[in-house]
């Protein structure tokens, strides 16, 4: 028969799974909602820490409750409303409005730089729109500003 595992604390559990949790949430919400997400995370596993029977699978055990919090702020985040249709104007599409600038720019900086300053779009949603991770969003965007910049300059 096997013998169970016997339960760490919390506070040595937390010091080996942190760092793990951590990064799947910013993998799944960015870094901008992760933080919460990890403390809900980890405030759940404390709720239920004492009606542990064993310290089987502890990792897989609070990666899932990462997954759950992940799914939650997720649910909570998506847009609910139906989209106002925007009223049509005569200025010309932001797109356009920054071609002068970012004319000259690699096409996925370009795109990055006219969703997130043309039309005010979050990293994750450009990270949507251009198949890429949130970082890989900014990082684009960041490059392309950083050119037009140079270019301005001299």
């Amino acid at each position: 028969m096997m013998q169970a595992v016997a339960i760490p604390p919390f506070e040595r559990f937390y010091e080996e799974h942190r760092t793990e949790v951590l990064r799947l949430l910013r993998k799944r919400l960015g870094a901008e909602r992760a933080e919460d997400a990890f403390q809900e995370t980890f405030l759940r596993a404390l709720r239920a820490y004492g009606r542990l029977h064993h310290a089987e699978h502890l990792r897989a055990w609070v990666l899932t409750i990462a997954h759950n919090v992940a799914l939650d702020t997720l649910r909570r985040t998506r847009p609910t409303d139906e989209l106002v249709e925007a009223q049509s104007t005569d200025h010309r599409p932001a797109y356009a409005e920054l071609a002068d600038l970012t004319d000259g720019l690699a096409p996925k900086e370009r795109a990055a730089v006219v969703l997130r300053y043309g039309y005010d779009l979050s990293y994750e949603q450009i990270a949507s729109a251009l198949g890429s991770s949130p970082d890989a969003a900014r990082q684009a965007t960041s490059t392309g500003v950083r050119r037009i910049r140079r270019r301005i300059a001299s």
